[in-house]
């Protein structure tokens, strides 16, 4: 468990251009240690922010997208090409503009699928592709005991929700007390659309890096909460951190209700 990080911007614009920035270097570094990369998309108005900005960076033209592995955190679970898929919505943000390699880029079923409307199986289905992925050597997580290895993502990003969710991770559901699987279907979540696929938080622990993303006011509440020392259940961005390097990076707006000693208003 690493302790966590903050980095506090004016703006959510600069937040996202700063990351986008951050997220190039963590890419071309890892390329040239190992000659890949893996890295965990996040949707919502931050993730997808953070991709168009990575799209307008000049920089991004260091990153082999070839040698790029993308997974997703979530996914909503719609059919294919509905707007409000993950996937979708980071298709029209970044991915569409860049020339990755496609059997590298690892989207959630889609209802209506193979899988029928079966969510569950879904969820399986994306758990045995990570386990696959994993290579002979596999970081193992709270999952392993359970036999589920998952790959050593480089950098797993999320978006912090106003109830503290993170990926479809929602404070009390049954998903966030998941200690064996990787990957679950997510039943009645509390925002729409009810049913959902994802990654739970042993499949979160086994990043290298987990960067949490807030900006907006309305994310205050919820940033204070989890970095205040909540329980995973009632705060599941509380629970979300990285082997070597847990990152909050934040607008002042989302960093306005933390505690002194964690943030102080003139941090850059």
């Amino acid at each position: 468990m690493s302790a966590p990080q903050l980095v506090v911007h004016r703006d959510k614009e600069l937040m996202a251009q700063a990351a986008a920035a951050r997220l190039i270097t963590r890419i071309v570094d890892a390329q040239a240690a190992r000659g890949t990369a893996s890295v965990v998309l996040t949707g919502g108005r931050n993730g997808n922010g953070l991709l168009a900005a990575l799209r307008s960076s000049p920089a991004r033209d260091a990153v082999d997208w070839s040698r790029l592995d993308l997974w997703w955190g979530d996914e909503r679970f719609l059919p294919e090409g509905d707007p409000d898929r993950n996937d979708t919505q980071a298709r029209q943000a970044l991915l569409d503009s860049v020339p990755l390699d496609p059997a590298r880029v690892h989207t959630m079923p889609v209802a209506g699928g193979a899988h029928g409307m079966d969510a569950d199986a879904a969820a399986a289905a994306y758990a045995a592709e990570l386990a696959a992925a994993a290579g002979p050597e596999p970081c193992r997580s709270a999952a392993a005991a359970a036999g589920a290895p998952v790959p050593e993502f480089d950098v797993l990003m999320l978006g912090v929700g106003p109830d503290t969710h993170v990926a479809s991770l929602f404070p009390e559901l049954p998903a966030v007390r998941e200690t064996e699987l990787t990957v679950v279907g997510v039943h009645g979540a509390p925002k729409p659309p009810p049913t959902r696929i994802s990654l739970t938080l042993p499949a979160i622990r086994a990043a290298r890096e987990v960067w949490l993303l807030a900006a907006g006011e309305d994310k205050a509440q919820a940033a204070a909460i989890a970095l205040s020392g909540a329980g995973e259940v009632q705060a599941p961005a509380a629970g979300a951190y990285g082997r070597s390097r847990t990152l909050w990076l934040l607008d002042r707006a989302a960093a306005a209700r933390l505690p002194g000693a964690l943030y102080s208003p003139a941090t850059p």
